[in-house]
């Protein structure tokens, strides 16, 4: 029980401070609840098989290649789980009436991410133990958060602009980029020191993600 208690409340403590940020219109909880499950069971499916797909087209046989270390952090993972949640938050959340606001991108996007981070935290808590859940709670979980937000961000502008593909696309290509250049820092850890370029990466998409947060707050359809 504690371990899966470690395993989800970071999940937790990022859904409910994303739910404080939404400060206008509150969502509701059955669609929120609703992507959450979505991100932990479809996203989940579509990384599985997609994955798969593209770890068969595009095999890792060198794990000292940076090279081949940059398409498996961009292309293979990366790519592969951002679509993955991008796929519930444009046909599931951005068709949903109650995605009223631009703010909405970010909720939707963070709900389905923390789903799907949610089920792989509790397999790797499960699988490595309490150290490996404490070091996930302030790394990996948060990274998650990071690029839903950013995804998010430009998902909700497109919900009200007449550029809604290249938005959409735009906000898979910010989320994927930041995901891809984490995941690439520790991937290349026979470099020493080199994965801190992860950290400096993530603290980056965290100060772009507040300021999103913030421009979509101020530009809510419903703020008095």
């Amino acid at each position: 029980m504690k371990l899966l208690l470690l395993a989800i409340a970071p999940a937790m403590v990022i859904i409910a401070y994303i739910y404080i940020k939404d400060k206008f219109e509150k969502e509701p909880l059955r669609l929120l609840l609703k992507n959450f499950f979505l991100g932990a069971t479809v996203s989940v499916l579509i990384t599985f098989i997609f994955g798969t797909f593209v770890g068969n087209v595009l095999p890792v046989t060198d794990e000292l290649s940076i090279t081949q270390m940059a398409i498996k952090a961009f292309i293979t993972v990366a790519f592969v789980e951002e679509f993955s949640k991008y796929i519930v938050v444009r046909f599931v959340a951005q068709r949903n009436k109650e995605f009223n606001e631009p703010f909405d991108g970010i909720v939707y996007a963070v709900m389905v991410s923390m789903g799907f981070a949610t089920l792989e935290n509790v397999l790797y808590v499960f699988q490595y133990g309490y150290s490996t859940g404490i070091l996930r709670a302030f790394t990996s979980v948060p990274a998650h958060a990071t690029f839903a937000i950013l995804m998010g961000y430009f998902m909700g502008k497109a919900k009200f602009s007449d550029h809604r593909f290249q938005l959409n696309m735009l906000g898979l290509f910010v989320a994927t980029v930041f995901h891809g250049a984490y995941d690439f820092f520790l991937f290349i850890n026979f470099i020493p020191g080199i994965a801190i370029g992860a950290f400096i990466s993530l603290i980056i998409g965290i100060y772009f993600s507040r300021k999103a947060i913030k421009y979509h707050q101020n530009k809510s359809h419903f703020k008095p």
